[in-house]
């Protein structure tokens, strides 16, 4: 079986796992990552950018390391090979998980209930719950839910295509250090500035593929271009303006403005001006549209993995037919 075809049903095989059974309550191998992580995080710390790059260097390079290792030890065997795919890409993947969470959020909103819609809101970002009214809380949970759409699906798919286990691996450990350390604490402001910027890089083409396709896939496909051009620009992150803009485009909502970080207060841009303000009803709509993105990043990944494994097959035909034709040139010349 070929490589391509190993990552093609390794990758459909975990992507279903997730979402047939979602992260495991106890022992899943990303805390077990963010407890090794911590652990090397206390015995490196210092208020200086290079211990925090050997921070970043030690633990995602042990993680890739530990990925290329296994992936090496299987490739005689395309079914142990596929198995093995297949578990990493459920263990980084969390679309369920996300899926839940937000629709818990939901629910308790729409019960009238904001004290135990806050309760969960830690679990999908580190906005402060007591700052938000309801409306506050549904829009932070509908920014998350695109966010981490691109963080915790689709920037994982896009880095197995190219990359295999070692991809999928190595994305979300680096996308983990930056949740870890990648905030601007006075801790963290300059010993987490290598993982921040890492991922600022991983999470590019990830971010990219997932405004596309909440714009193929959302309601309004024109909103979340034009979401998209005229106002991720003015996110302060690079990656997450362009996917809450789409996302804020496709479901027609105004995301943005306002928000509460640790007692710290951002007067963030507001995306796609022309919407209406989040209901708590979006809740479930900006699930819908990132369970679909989240689909569509599978099918585009693996049909990216085929094509480029053609691809290289065809170069290396030709080059193969190339040389075989000089040689007998050369030969008559002789």
């Amino acid at each position: 079986m070929r490589a391509d075809r190993v990552f093609a049903y390794g990758a459909a095989a975990g992507l279903l796992g997730d979402l047939l059974l979602g992260d495991p309550r106890r022992g899943h191998p990303v805390a077990a990552f963010g407890r090794a992580a911590g652990a090397v995080e206390r015995a490196l710390w210092r208020d200086h950018r290079g211990w925090g790059a050997l921070h970043t260097a030690v633990c995602a390079g042990g993680a890739v390391c530990l990925a290329v290792a296994a992936e090496r030890s299987l490739r005689t065997s395309p079914a142990a090979s596929a198995v093995l795919t297949a578990a990493a890409t459920w263990a980084v993947v969390g679309g369920t998980s996300l899926g839940r969470e937000a629709r818990a959020v939901g629910r308790a909103l729409a019960a009238g209930d904001i004290e135990v819609a806050r309760e969960p809101l830690p679990h999908l970002c580190g906005r402060d719950p007591q700052a938000l009214d309801a409306d506050g809380i549904a829009r932070a949970v509908v920014e998350s839910v695109a966010e981490n759409t691109s963080d915790a699906v689709v920037g994982a798919l896009v880095w197995g295509a190219v990359a295999g286990v070692p991809g999928l691996v190595g994305f979300r450990a680096v996308n983990t250090l930056d949740a870890m350390v990648g905030h601007k604490s006075a801790r963290h402001r300059r010993y987490g500035w290598a993982s921040a910027r890492l991922d600022d890089v991983a999470g590019w083409p990830g971010a990219r593929l997932t405004a596309v396709l909440a714009a193929v896939a959302g309601g309004d496909p024109r909103g979340a271009v034009r979401a998209w051009r005229a106002d991720a620009a003015r996110h302060p992150s690079p990656n997450a303006g362009p996917v809450e803009a789409s996302f804020a485009g496709a479901l027609g909502v105004r995301l943005g403005g306002t928000l509460s970080y640790a007692g710290r207060v951002e007067h963030r841009p507001v995306l796609n001006g022309s919407g209406r303000a989040v209901r708590v009803g979006d809740i479930e709509r900006a699930v819908r549209l990132s369970r679909r993105v989240s689909l569509l990043a599978l099918g585009a990944s693996v049909a990216g993995r085929l094509l480029a494994t053609s691809l290289s097959t065809s170069l290396t035909t030709s080059r193969t037919k190339s040389l075989a034709k000089s040689r007998v040139m050369k030969g008559r010349t002789s």
